[in-house]
């Protein structure tokens, strides 16, 4: 598998693009790939805001983490799982759980290749050098440097 540079300074750019959608009040369109995920930053105890994209499966949010561990978003959820979700116009608070097992993130992704593969699957190419249908051995391979969290709404 070869491994391409992801310019993530260009994803925080999309992601100023997402907050200031939801600001305007496009949140409704928008929320339908995007939600704003706010955390209690670990160091700081202030709140940070990171716009994701999810899926909704079974009632909860899977938002997967390319960074892993590494991302500042999950390492705050470590620290402290309670978080506060916007999704459109619905605002919930949660418990935020952080999944690192290969196999349930290889599920997380063949989710995501079957309800958006056109999207999904240049990912796959472009940001991770595999084919646009990859195997669940290269999703599991894929998986064993990246983390998901699921949250879990508050009733």
């Amino acid at each position: 598998m070869k491994t391409n540079r992801f310019d993530w300074a260009k994803m925080k750019n999309v992601q100023k693009i997402h907050r200031l959608l939801y600001a305007v009040g496009l949140g409704p369109l928008v929320g339908r790939i995007i939600l704003l995920l706010t955390t209690t930053g670990r160091r700081s105890g202030l709140k940070r805001v990171t716009p994701l994209q999810y899926e909704k499966i079974a009632g909860e949010y899977y938002l997967g983490a390319a960074r892993g561990v590494k991302a500042d978003w999950v390492r705050n959820i470590q620290s402290s799982p309670r978080v506060e979700v916007r999704v459109g116009a619905k605002r919930f608070r949660g418990t935020a759980e952080v999944v690192t097992d290969p196999s349930r993130f290889a599920d997380f992704l063949e989710v995501r290749l079957e309800r958006h593969p056109r999207m999904i699957g240049l990912i796959m190419e472009k940001a991770h050098g595999l084919p646009r249908r990859p195997s669940r051995e290269q999703l599991e391979k894929l998986a064993e440097d990246e983390a998901m969290v699921i949250i879990h709404p508050e009733s």
